[in-house]
């Protein structure tokens, strides 16, 4: 019998249209002998939806039509089962559509990939892909992910951290702080955003005030940090778990400006690079891969992956960005995508893991891990409430 994969993509997120292209791409690579596909697309009013053409790329050039001729739908238990729920039931229409036995998040950003899913998704206890709520969480967070890997001796580029309240009330004195601590040029960036989205470079105060009040409409928090001029940067990709991990090919991507931006990624370079096929990345921008890099640093960078993987406890596939400083060749680990685009398929497929074998990898990493959770204690017998009297406790009522 075939395994129900729900696969849930889209989202509240500024990489809402990035997700769909990742989450398409995949189910045209899944084992369709092996898994019942069921595309689930979250609109950006957090509504989910399924249905025939949901799976259907050409469909999304129309979301407003797609939405009309797919079922609104939400999440519930039915005895053992994950049922798939229609929400706006007609009469003579099923109230239960499906149910799916494993689901497959494939969002990118805010709102889904920070935990937001990952939690939703744990309620149903269901088994789920990738990594669980608090390491996605950490790692989408720049500043707490900096952070945890600072107290663990990994190397990052320091920062300073500012939330909404400093830039309404004391944007002077962040000014200044970054002037004297950091000094031009620097880099802000959006604290809880992928994609490059929100990043933006200052050489002077007029350039970093314009930076500060940019980052500052895509997310609550932003970090400032030194921009490191002479510089490459390397991503690696790493899959596993609590026990085994293994690493990718690595690639260095190729930035048009300072530094690697959104249109790099997704939109420049020869027309067709973004188009989703078997044999095609969801990447616009050049690549050298395999990066040409000495096999020390090659080591090195690989030997940062993993230790990154285990110290925030990820699972499944995720992808490191690495900064390599050209002046001192110092390594620096940059950013962390626990649900990297394209789920970095083609790093894997350079040392010979094709992309349907990968997706079946971390579907069986997803039921390992759903196996082992539930032999855990979570609950235990107690009989505090049977002794419990709320006769003599003042409340506020009348």
């Amino acid at each position: 019998m075939k395994i129900k994969l729900g696969i849930f993509f889209g989202g509240k997120s500024v990489e809402h249209e990035v997700s769909i292209i990742t989450a398409i791409q995949a189910m045209e690579n899944i084992d369709k002998d092996k898994y019942d596909v069921i595309p689930i697309y979250i609109s950006k009013e957090n509504k989910m939806y399924t249905g025939k053409y949901v799976g259907d790329i050409k469909q999304y050039k129309n979301i407003e039509n797609l939405l009309k001729i797919s079922k609104q739908i939400t999440i519930a238990q039915k005895g053992n089962k994950v049922a798939l729920i229609n929400c706006n039931k007609k009469i003579y229409e099923k109230q239960v559509l499906n149910y799916i036995d494993v689901a497959f998040p494939i969002v990118h950003g805010t709102n889904v990939e920070d935990g937001t899913i990952q939690g939703y998704l744990k309620m149903f206890n269901i088994p789920y892909v990738g990594s669980d709520v608090i390491s996605s969480a950490c790692g989408m967070d720049k500043y707490v992910c900096k952070c945890i890997l600072k107290e663990s001796k990994l190397p990052v580029i320091d920062c300073i951290c500012y939330t909404i309240k400093d830039y309404n009330e004391r944007l002077n004195y962040i000014i200044s702080q970054v002037e004297e601590q950091i000094k031009y040029p620097v880099i802000v960036k959006p604290a809880n955003l992928g994609s490059s989205v929100g990043i933006g470079t200052a050489k002077n105060q007029e350039e970093l005030k314009e930076k500060i009040s940019t980052a500052f409409t895509y997310s609550q928090k932003i970090i400032i940090e030194k921009q490191i001029v002479n510089m490459r940067e390397i991503n690696c990709s790493v899959i596993g778990d609590i026990e085994e991990t293994r690493v990718s090919e690595c690639e260095e991507p190729m930035k048009t400006d300072d530094i690697l931006s959104y249109k790099d990624k997704y939109i420049s370079g020869k027309k067709g690079n973004s188009k989703i096929a078997n044999n095609k990345i969801m990447n616009a921008v050049g690549l050298k891969l395999p990066a040409d890099i000495d096999i020390n640093v090659k080591n090195e960078i690989e030997e940062l992956s993993k230790r990154t993987f285990e110290i925030l406890g990820c699972s499944g596939v995720i992808r490191i960005d690495f900064i390599i400083e050209q002046n001192s060749n110092k390594i620096y680990i940059n950013e962390v995508n626990t649900i990297p685009g394209s789920l970095a398929f083609h790093l894997w497929r350079e040392i010979g893991v094709e992309y349907t074998q990968l997706l079946d990898m971390l579907i069986e990493i997803s039921l390992k891990r759903y196996r082992a959770e539930n032999e855990l204690i979570y609950s235990i017998e107690s009989n505090i409430l049977s002794g419990i009297s709320l006769e003599g406790i003042k409340t506020n009522n009348k």
